[in-house]
C-alpha cells in the first residue's frame, strides 16, 4: 500500500535525476496536498513530533513533511513540487541569513515565500532558547550524554561561547544526534512555550 514514506523516496530520487512519473502518481495515491520543506531530518523529526504531541496524523491529513538535505535546494523542490511540478501547497522553516534565498528559489517557482516562517538562527536555537538551557542539560542527562557534553564544553573553542551556543553545536557533534534531540526536545516544550515559527508552521497546516 503506498504512503507517505513511499512518496517521499520518490521526490528524492526525483531529484537526483530519476523519473517525476511514480512522485506524481504517488501524490495522487496517498493524497498529498501539502509539503512541508524543512533543511534536514531533525526539523523533520522536530515538526513530527509536535504533530503527534497535538493529535494530528499529518500523514492522513494529507502532509508531507520533507527533509531537503539543506537550504541551497530549496529552489529545486520548489520547482519538483510547487506550480511547475505537481502543484501541491509548499510551507516550511527557514533560517533567518536565508530568508531571501528562500524568496527568490520560491518565487521562480511561483510559490509563497510567507509561507515560510522564520527561525531566528536555526530550528534547534529556537527550541532551546524556549526550553532553557537547564533543562536542556537534564535532558542530555536523561539521554545518556552528559559525560559526552561535559567533554564538548571543555574544549578551548567552546570557551566564551554562550550556553545557547554550546548546545546547539553539541547537537551536531555526533551522526543522528540532531534527529535523536530534534524528537526529544520538542518532546519536552510545555505546549504553551512551542516557538513561533514551528507553531505557526502547525498552525498553517
Amino acid at each position: 500500500m503506498a504512503d507517505m514514506g513511499m512518496f517521499r523516496d520518490a521526490v528524492r530520487a526525483w531529484d537526483v535525476g530519476g523519473s517525476g512519473e511514480p512522485a506524481r502518481e504517488l501524490a495522487g495515491a496517498v493524497g498529498v496536498r501539502v509539503v512541508v520543506l524543512v533543511e534536514g531530518p531533525s526539523d523533520e523529526a522536530a515538526v513530527s513530533a509536535l504533530a503527534a504531541r497535538r493529535g494530528r496524523d499529518l500523514g492522513r491529513q494529507g502532509v508531507c513533511v520533507l527533509a531537503m538535505g539543506g537550504a541551497m535546494s530549496v529552489g529545486r523542490f520548489a520547482q519538483l513540487l510547487g506550480p511547475p511540478g505537481l502543484g501541491l501547497r509548499l510551507v516550511g522553516l527557514c533560517d533567518e541569513a536565508e530568508v531571501l534565498f528562500y524568496a527568490r528559489g520560491l518565487e521562480r517557482a511561483g510559490a509563497a515565500p510567507e509561507e515560510f516562517f522564520v527561525c531566528a538562527a536555526d530550528l534547534e536555537d529556537e527550541v532551546i532558547r524556549a526550553l532553557g538551557t537547564d533543562r536542556v542539560a537534564e535532558l542530555v542527562e536523561a539521554e545518556g550524554d552528559l559525560r559526552a557534553l561535559q567533554t564538548f564544553l571543555r574544549q578551548p573553542a567552546q570557551q566564551g561561547r554562550t550556553s545557547t551556543q554550546q548546545l546547539r553545536r553539541f547537537l551536531g557533534t555526533k551522526k543522528g544526534r540532531k534527529i535523536q534531540y530534534g524528537r526529544v526536545l520538542v518532546e519536552a516544550l510545555d505546549l504553551d512555550r512551542v516557538p513561533a515559527p514551528l507553531d505557526g508552521l502547525l498552525a498553517s497546516l
